[in-house]
């Protein structure tokens, strides 16, 4: 019984090497969305863009990635899941290193959504190998995934702002840099073997849409896109309201990052399993809601502003989490094809979100995006209690586990 429960506890570290691989690749994909965050006003400024033309490098990365999600999984089917990681780091690395090269915001906009092609290849297809390979279960894969996100986002700004302090092409080249060192951990981890490509059924582009069909699957992908209009109005806008430098934002988005992986890993299971995905989901949520409602109010206090991007980390890693466990668990259809869908929707949020937060602020003022942002999350809450009869059984999936 007790060495049972010993390897319980430490079946999350037993994993295979190739697990491994994916994870520490996935740390540095993740640096990339972290990275630009502190150098957002310096490309403003030096690019002679508005706040909302330089929002765009979010939207365009988010609009490319939702719908290069619907054809991920064809992809991966075809060519399996190492060649399609690969093929996503090789993108990244090529326009992340044009990014740092270009001279002008339209041209780095264009890049940013090159960039987004092959984070969407990319990141889809490591949930997928993450929890396919992993021998300690669905829900310890999914929060080893989870750690390797917070754990990218949290270093990516810190990165981010040392280079950015030097020039705002720095954090690019750092990207592409970064990228070419996944590409040699993967290519030698990373087997090609049988059980990494299990999943050879042929899928269509069409698969995506149908698993939509599932009302549990197309209620987690719509509360998530109201969701990551909070989410993103926060990263994108949120840099241009605190005045600080880029080291200062570097700073400010790492403790942001060190709670979201924190969480992530160590309190979301324990919100799981104590009150349920559901009910924990809407309180991380409401919380979320408030903290942006606060920064709205307060948006010329800079502390404030401050403390609740930090905060924020703590709400976003814990829901993150929930909502990635609930929609493997959503549906019957695989675990690509639920994520592809999932991630289609919720993307689409968050690339109307950093535009709108930037046009919110020229047309009204500081505090709008903000004000905005809660209402859609809050909405996001209201989704979820109105369907909760159709995603209630996510929890049992996961008992069952």
């Amino acid at each position: 019984m007790t060495s049972t429960t010993i390897e319980k506890e430490s079946s999350l570290l037993k994993q295979p090497k190739a697990v491994w691989a994916v994870f520490f690749a996935s740390i540095i994909a993740f640096m990339g969305l972290g990275l630009v965050d502190p150098i957002l006003p310096a490309i403003s400024n030096q690019l002679e863009a508005t706040e909302s033309q330089t929002a765009l490098l979010f939207t365009s990365y988010n609009a490319v990635m939702a719908v290069a999600m619907l054809v991920t999984g064809t992809i991966t089917s075809r060519i399996g899941m190492k060649n399609t990681l690969l093929s996503g780091i090789v993108i990244i690395a090529l326009f992340s290193a044009l990014g740092g090269l270009s001279n002008g915001i339209w041209e780095l906009v264009g890049l940013r959504g090159g960039w987004g092609l092959g984070n969407a290849l990319f990141v889809a297809t490591a949930l997928t190998a993450i929890v396919t390979l992993s021998k300690s279960g669905n829900a310890k894969a999914i929060i080893l995934y989870e750690a390797a996100i917070g754990l990218g986002i949290s270093v990516g700004p810190l990165i981010g702002g040392e280079l950015g302090a030097i020039s705002w092409r720095g954090p690019f080249l750092g990207v592409a840099t970064l990228m070419v060192i996944a590409f040699i951990g993967l290519s030698i981890l990373m087997p090609k073997s049988e059980k990494v490509t299990t999943e050879t059924k042929k899928t269509s582009i069409l698969d995506p849409f149908r698993a939509l069909k599932h009302r549990s699957l197309l209620v987690f992908g719509i509360a998530a896109a109201l969701y990551n209009f909070g989410f993103f109005t926060l990263l994108a806008y949120a840099p241009f309201v605190l005045g600080l430098d880029e080291r200062g934002l570097g700073y400010v988005f790492l403790g942001w990052g060190i709670l979201l992986a924190v969480t992530s890993v160590f309190m979301a299971p324990k919100l799981q399993h104590r009150f349920g995905t559901v009910k924990s989901m809407c309180a991380m949520l409401t919380l979320f809601a408030l903290l942006l409602l606060a920064m709205g109010i307060w948006t010329s206090i800079q502390w404030v502003v401050i403390a609740a991007v930090i905060i924020a980390g703590a709400l976003l890693g814990n829901n993150n989490t929930l909502i990635t466990t609930a929609v493997m668990n959503a549906s019957p259809v695989e675990r690509s094809t639920a994520s592809a869908a999932y991630s289609f929707l919720r993307f689409i949020g968050g690339a109307i979100a950093p535009y709108l937060a930037g046009k919110l602020a020229e047309v009204f003022n500081s505090s709008m995006p903000f004000v905005v942002a809660a209402v859609f999350v809050f909405l996001s809450v209201m989704f979820i209690w109105y369907n909760t009869k159709h995603i209630s059984h996510v929890d049992e999936v996961e008992v069952a586990h």
